[in-house]
């Protein structure tokens, strides 16, 4: 598939609650993958790419990159298990979360800041774990950027 006028790359997407991107090829073209929530890693979407982009409304969404930081790494958390540093600061994001809803209120401010402070933290240091274990689709320094809102 060729790039469509008009679009710019990479983009981010919401379909059906995963997060997706996409991503000019060398060529021309565009790849796609979406987030697996068995290993937080990036699964080929190829066969998305026609049905995203000429979506009208309902369960597909543009996001900004920093949606798209948030939504990834709020679906890592939720699904995704295990030890370390990682997985430590998933921990915290779901106790300060926990902690707001068994209160029966929203997060404060600086909670939200900070919930939104560790997942851009967390998404870093997963995309890079992913890019030294090969995934082509792994890009750490989307997170490292300043000012994705």
């Amino acid at each position: 598939m060729t790039v469509m006028p008009g679009l710019t790359l990479p983009a981010y997407f919401s379909y059906y609650k995963s997060p997706v991107k996409m991503a000019g090829t060398p060529e021309g073209g565009i790849k796609a993958w979406r987030l697996s929530h068995d290993t937080g890693g990036w699964e080929p979407a190829d066969d998305l790419i026609e049905e995203i982009l000429f979506a009208v409304g309902g369960e597909i969404s543009s996001l900004t990159v920093d949606a798209f930081i948030q939504w990834t790494e709020h679906d890592r958390g939720r699904y995704l298990k295990g030890e370390g540093p990682v997985f430590a600061l998933y921990e915290t994001v779901r106790a300060i979360v926990e902690s707001a809803q068994s209160e029966g209120r929203r997060l404060t401010a600086r909670e939200l800041a900070l919930v939104r402070g560790i997942r851009r933290k967390t998404f870093v240091m997963f995309e890079e774990r992913l890019q030294q274990a090969g995934d082509p689709a792994a890009d750490p320094s989307l997170g490292a950027e300043e000012g994705n809102s």
